[in-house]
């Protein structure tokens, strides 16, 4: 009299032979056999999360003291990464607006046969400006002098940069006026004493006051100049609200005293012929200033893709030294689940010992001991992200950059935090693992 096997994998004999798998009949059970297989092993993990969250549970304030590393770790570099995104998109924008300009500067005086920089030369001249006017794709050109002093009405004053420009600068730069108007033609021609105020310096010197701005005078070291306009905010830094504008012969004659300019603006008609009007420009200036050498360091060309470029380098290394910083920490945090899991192992290895006594494989235990290692890591890297999203939100409102979350904000903490529990909960989940079940249950003893 036979006896039915009960067991949850089908027995050897009802296995089919190689000649016997294309039969109905095998092949339903090879479907049954793997079904099962699934299923244990389905249970298994779900038993393995069960007993990992019951554990932690146990020594719940070890457990938030452990996990306490990762989420200020993970804080840190997400705020880090909120902050860098945040200005590199205010750069961004910023540059965005101006990516059709062209910056010429003076070359690079040498003194001793040592070169003092670019811009340190006088090369430059408003001949030179006006010469690239009618060249091909340029739409706009604006020679600049540029210089910081202060700006005194009645018992106020404000120190602030100083621009001379033409009347080309307000198209090219987009300049809006809240009050007045910009300076003539004839006023940039004869070198009127006009000025256009910036919101930031219209607000420091005639708030007090109360005064309407337009009319009144304003001196500017040792020279008096009538408020034409006053300029609408713009913001951030680059908009340059923290300005004086007046006419570039102005500025030649009464500030400087020079026949030479410190820049020249040249705007193209489109971003994808900026190269080939630097190339025009640099064409000309050579021709102008009777040079051979294409090489010869006598002006600089750049465009604002090119400095966009070199800040977008400045902020990834920016980025990479703070969360550089931030990982310091998070190895801190790593060292701490290492620990805290080594203990753990040692307080439960009678546990470990029953659980294989009755059957619980090898697998089993490791599986256990990485669960319980990825469920300190993920709680820690959910709560850093909700707390460095909270601390970015509150440093970019601060300092008044645009707050950005990109998908690799998001999925950074679970990557970091997986990462962790696998590099520092491997050796002890392996030594659970390894553990003999005899010497695990006499050690109780």
């Amino acid at each position: 009299m036979s006896r039915t096997t009960q067991s949850s994998e089908l027995p050897a004999e009802l296995i089919p032979s190689e000649q016997a798998q294309h039969t109905p009949l095998a092949s339903m059970l090879v479907e049954l056999r793997e079904r099962q297989r699934g299923q244990r092993s389905v249970s298994m993990v779900s038993a393995n999360f069960e007993s990992a969250v019951e554990a932690l549970w146990m020594n719940r304030m070890r457990s938030f003291l452990t996990a306490l590393g990762i989420f200020v770790g993970v804080a840190a570099v997400i705020a880090a990464l909120t902050l860098t995104q945040g200005a590199n998109a205010q750069v961004s924008n910023q540059i965005s607006g101006l990516g059709n300009t062209i910056i010429v500067s003076p070359g690079a005086a040498k003194g001793g046969g040592v070169s003092q920089g670019t811009g340190t030369s006088s090369s430059l001249t408003l001949q030179d400006a006006q010469s690239l006017a009618p060249l091909p794709h340029v739409v706009g050109v604006s020679p600049l002098i540029v210089t910081s002093s202060q700006v005194v009405y009645g018992n106020q004053h404000w120190t602030t940069q100083i621009e001379g420009a033409t009347t080309s600068l307000q198209a090219m730069q987009n300049w809006q006026l809240a009050q007045g108007s910009w300076f003539s033609a004839d006023d940039q021609a004869n070198g009127t004493p006009v000025a256009l105020l910036g919101d930031t310096v219209w607000h420091s010197l005639f708030d007090a006051s109360g005064s309407n701005p337009i009319g009144q005078n304003i001196r500017i070291r040792n020279q008096i100049f009538r408020v034409v306009g006053v300029l609408a905010p713009q913001g951030g830094s680059f908009a340059q609200d923290d300005v004086v504008i007046i006419p570039v012969s102005a500025a030649q004659i009464r500030l400087k005293n020079t026949p030479n300019i410190d820049q020249i603006l040249v705007q193209a008609d489109s971003a994808e012929n900026v190269t080939q009007a630097a190339s025009a420009i640099s064409a000309t200036l050579q021709q102008n200033h009777h040079i051979q050498n294409v090489n010869a360091d006598d002006f600089t060309i750049q465009t604002f893709t090119q400095i966009l470029q070199r800040v977008g380098q400045f902020t990834q290394i920016l980025t990479f030294l703070l969360v550089g910083i931030a990982a310091i920490s998070l190895t801190v945090g790593g060292i701490g689940i290492m620990n805290i899991m080594l203990v753990s192992v040692t307080e439960r290895t009678w546990e470990i010992g029953i659980r294989m006594a009755i059957g619980a494989r090898r697998r089993d235990i490791l599986n256990q001991f990485m669960i319980e290692a990825l469920v300190l890591c993920l709680v820690g890297g959910v709560v850093g992200l909700g707390l460095g999203l909270l601390i970015g939100s509150l440093v970019t409102r601060v300092s008044q950059l645009p707050f950005v979350v990109t998908p690799v904000t998001l999925i950074l903490p679970f990557a970091v935090s997986a990462g962790i529990a696998l590099v520092f909960g491997i050796y002890p989940a392996i030594l659970a693992a390894r553990l003999d079940p005899i010497v695990a249950i006499r050690a109780d003893d």
